[in-house]
């Protein structure tokens, strides 16, 4: 006689079925939580990564051009918002209230925009050797002013290669300015000028001083050693810059009402204010979108650059990087 087991296989109930359920739930809520929190985290560093990038390439690009500025021409002007967005209205008051950056009334003016001439750094460098390495300057720097080669129309600049300036010069401004021919020419800034007046540099433009430019002595290339000029009756001591352009950075608002702190920063230059130009008639270069903040302030001759630029606020979330350097 055979016996049979009978096995009762005990189910789930219904309590411990919802509490499963329950436990998965609150699990699941977790993990997909944790996710979240994770690809946040991930979006967040991306963006702040991104702004930073951006942020330090821009303030590196201000910094070299500011570096190579002629101290005494940098000025701020306050423009009114219309006016950079549309360059027609650039004319009269709109384009004449500037003061020199480091004037202790400069914030009198809300300056927006920021200029100064550059002197020009790349045909100073002169012609390489071959070996990497430069062996002639373009222009020196230096005037034999004991030489009865220097006269009231001709300046002897020795060691110079004035050939190499007027090659580099040409080439930067597309053939609009150049140190021989028919086109507009550099200028010469002597080192021992007053710099108590900014006039003379010619940013009053159709101002009350009459576009007064002074202290920009156009000048023509003689031969490699020589500068030819105009007549000039003030001193003009031993050393001295060329320069061949002037630069503007420029925070242009976004025309969305809706967008009122969103700006391109803007880079403009080749344009000549000893030839009654303004920024308006140079080459323009968008350095970056989506500035929110703009800064520089002059003290003595360290000037203080601060650049925020935000995301547009893509993820709902607007993020903000700043930077700010010192230049000397």
């Amino acid at each position: 006689m055979s016996i049979k087991r009978v096995i009762k296989r005990k189910a789930f109930t219904l309590v411990e079925m919802v509490m499963v359920i329950v436990i998965l739930g609150i699990v699941g809520m977790i993990g997909s939580d944790i996710i979240a929190k994770m690809y946040q985290g991930y979006i967040k560093s991306k963006i702040t990564n991104d702004l930073q990038q951006k942020t330090e390439l821009v303030i590196e690009q201000i910094v070299r051009r500011f570096g190579q500025r002629i101290k005494d021409t940098t000025i701020g002007r306050h423009v009114d918002v219309g006016a950079m967005i549309n360059p027609n209205l650039l004319v009269g008051a709109n384009h004449n209230r500037y003061m020199k950056l480091n004037d202790d009334n400069i914030s009198n003016i809300t300056p927006n925009v920021v200029e100064w001439i550059g002197y020009d750094n790349e045909s100073y460098l002169g012609s390489s050797n071959g070996a990497g390495t430069y062996s002639r300057p373009g222009w020196s720097g230096f005037i034999d002013t004991n030489s009865t080669q220097t006269t009231r129309t001709q300046i002897f600049t020795p060691g110079s290669d004035l050939n190499i300036t007027d090659n580099v010069i040409s080439s930067l401004s597309g053939g609009a300015v150049k140190l021989t021919g028919v086109a507009q020419n550099p200028i010469l800034i002597s080192k021992c000028i007053d710099d108590s007046d900014m006039s003379k540099y010619g940013w009053d433009i159709g101002g009350a001083g009459g576009g007064d430019k002074n202290e920009t002595i156009i000048v023509r290339e003689s031969d490699s050693t020589h500068f030819q000029m105009a007549n000039v009756s003030r001193n003009i001591c031993e050393q001295y810059y060329l320069a061949w352009t002037a630069y503007a950075l420029i925070p242009v608002q976004n025309p969305d009402p809706d967008k009122s702190n969103d700006y391109n920063l803007t880079l403009r230059y080749n344009y000549q204010p000893w030839y009654n130009e303004n920024y308006t008639n140079g080459t323009s270069q968008v350095l970056a979108e989506h500035i929110s903040t703009f800064r520089v302030m002059q003290v003595g001759d360290s000037v203080r650059v601060k650049v925020c630029i935000h995301d547009e606020n893509t993820t709902g979330t607007q993020y903000t990087f700043c930077k700010e350097k010192a230049i000397f």
